[in-house]
């Protein structure tokens, strides 16, 4: 029963809940026999999940609305719920597959974070209305110099005093009071013609600020700006989830470039195992020095090397992904045993269909959330100057009040002079009565003015609140001037990525051929031709494959950058923000019938 007479007051208290630090189950149901099988699809699905960056970016909304709630009440914004960007996991081995190895800076953005506004000048009215009640108890004794005027040596007084107050501000800096008051004193002295007598007054008083302070667009930018920030909370969680979003994904692709490389660092270890064999054999005939095994066991010993370092660099990149796409890391002991297995490869169309690039521009302006952060925070500083310039106005008020005050009370027997007047003998309904009839009525009304000197802490907040939009101007221009070059950089990298790769293809056919010549040429003694030659041919091979791998990668960072440049990310994707915002993605996830098989000598 008291809860619902408390709520309207906001007396209730809200209580939030702990944060969630447990992995939602779609992470262990994609483990099958000790492997963790991720396509991208998942990848994106457990970021969004389970990543801590947009889990605490998650928070943002919410603690804007609370501002929002704060500036409702008449109270200053608050800019504590600021959070920057997050730029998102890196690969434990970035050489030849991050984005610069494509010609483009890494990342896309114009800034970590917008930022938030607050504002300076007149303080708001507190919009939220005030009740207060006291009450009072009272025995007072005074000595008497003169016990003529009281008859008696030490007058005694006992008092109930009730005071009952109501103050309520409105948005046109307007404040309303309302009071009523009632006394009862009771006095051991015979000289008072009513004893106990009470005495009331109900009081109401209003005053109007007439130039600062006066007026909605002054009282309510903290309100307007703090609908802003929450527009630009919400840009800040979508732009960190476009940012994890490109950073898991160059993570995957990363993990995918590695299983590739430690596939070539294999083949390349077999090839080796293969001379070394087949020279013994050869020596052991007599048709090749001793010296020639030597030289292929040395090759064998760097292969191994090369293998080790393609395993290490396997096993760091899938622990940074694991960390990436669960809330407690690798804590659980099962998530730190399992090995993932990439269910997605490297697909590289045969073109770029690409717009041109002034429509690819135009594209990102308006998709890219830092144009639109810019934009907001731009409008609100419009807002504070109107804040700022108020204050430079003096202070004139008007003010009215008025009351009505009654009188009540029971006639002293021991009174020696005339009896009291009927009209105040009674109860407190008398009291009440006169009050609300307004038989003992009080006005008064004026007007309040005050005008600073020099005003120099004003004058310096409006200059501030000018010289910041014109920053912010310069801020929006800046942001449209990198967008511009980001977009431009972006189709270069993806164009030049593409070349790369077309050129690791042809360069990696050649080292194929030239291989088999030389194993040929070894096979049937042609002049020439010896183990030197073959090993530095399988070394060349190995080295345009490892190329190729690489510029696959490459060309995958190059087609992230370039959606995050152009601001398709999302789209692309197919990410939801209310799935985001919700931290749980709606379809579930799949395995296929038939999983990869897990070559001999890996983990299991």
């Amino acid at each position: 029963m008291i809860g619902p007479l408390l709520r309207p007051f906001h007396l209730e208290r809200r209580v939030f809940s702990p944060a969630n630090i447990t992995n939602t189950p779609r992470l262990e149901s994609l483990v099958r026999g000790g492997n963790l099988y991720l396509s991208v699809r998942d990848v994106i699905a457990l970021t969004l999940e389970n990543n801590l960056d947009i889990a605490i970016q998650r928070f943002g909304p919410f603690m804007a609305r609370e501002v929002l709630r704060r500036a409702d009440g008449g109270g200053l914004l608050r800019s504590d719920i600021n959070t920057d960007i997050i730029a998102g996991p890196q690969s434990v081995s970035t050489a030849g597959v991050s984005s610069n190895g494509s010609g483009l800076a890494t990342g896309a953005g114009v800034g970590s974070t917008a930022g938030f506004v607050i504002g300076y000048g007149p303080n708001p009215p507190n919009l939220d209305p005030q009740l207060s009640a006291q009450l009072l108890f009272g025995h007072y004794t005074t000595p008497e110099t003169n016990p003529t005027v009281v008859e008696t040596t030490a007058l005694v007084q006992t008092l109930r005093q009730y005071t009952f107050n109501y103050s309520q501000q409105f948005i046109y800096g307007t404040a309303l009071g309302a009071s009523f008051t009632s006394s009862r004193s009771d006095y051991n002295s015979p000289v008072f013609i009513l004893n106990p007598s009470t005495v009331g007054q109900i009081d109401i008083n209003i005053t109007q600020p007439l130039l600062q302070g006066f007026g909605r667009a002054v009282n309510n930018r903290n309100i307007r700006v703090a609908k802003n920030n929450m527009k630009v909370m919400d840009l800040t969680v979508k732009l960190q989830v476009i940012t994890t979003i490109s950073a898991v994904l160059n993570l995957y692709w990363d993990l995918v470039s590695f299983n590739e490389d430690l596939r070539i660092k294999r083949q390349a270890l077999g090839l080796a195992q293969q001379l070394y064999e087949d020279n013994q054999q050869q020596v052991k005939l007599g048709t090749l020095p001793p010296i020639e095994v030597t030289r292929a066991a040395a090759e064998v010993s760097a292969r191994k090397e090369d293998l080790l370092i393609s395993e290490t660099n396997l096993a760091q990149q899938e622990t940074v992904l694991k960390n990436a796409l669960s809330r407690n890391g690798v804590e659980s002991v099962w998530l730190d045993q399992v090995h993932i297995i990439p269910l997605d490869s490297f697909e590289i169309p045969k073109t770029d269909d690409l717009k041109p690039t002034a429509e690819l521009v135009s594209e990102a302006l308006e998709n890219r959330p830092e144009i639109a952060q810019t934009k907001i925070n731009l409008e609100s500083s419009k807002i504070n100057v109107q804040g700022t310039k108020n204050n430079l106005l003096p202070t004139l008020s008007a003010f009215a009040d008025m009351n009505n005050q009654g009188l009540t009370g029971v006639p002293n027997p021991n009174y020696p002079g005339l009896p009291a007047s009927s009209y105040f003998v009674g109860g407190y309904g008398n009291l009440l009565g006169q009050e609300f009839r307004r038989d003992f009525p009080n006005y008064s009304a004026g007007f309040s003015f005050s005008i600073p000197l020099r005003n120099r802490q004003a004058q310096a907040d409006y200059a501030m609140d000018q010289l910041t939009i014109r920053q912010k101007e310069l801020q929006l221009q800046r942001s449209v001037n990198q967008i511009r070059v980001d977009v431009r950089n972006a189709v270069i990298g993806l164009q030049q990525a593409r070349a790369r790769y077309e050129t690791a293809v042809a360069t990696r056919v050649l080292g194929e051929q030239s291989l088999k010549a030389e194993q040929d040429k070894f096979k049937y003694g042609a002049t020439g031709t010896d183990v030197t030659t073959v090993i530095q041919a399988q070394k060349d091979l190995v080295s345009d494959q490892t190329l190729e791998a690489q510029a696959m990668a490459n060309y995958t960072h190059a087609k992230i950058n370039f959606d995050q440049a152009v601001g398709r990310t999302l789209d692309i994707n197919k990410v939801s923000m209310d799935e985001a915002m919700a931290g749980r993605v709606q379809r579930e996830s799949i395995l296929p019938a038939t999983l990869p098989v897990v070559p001999p000598g890996e983990k299991k």
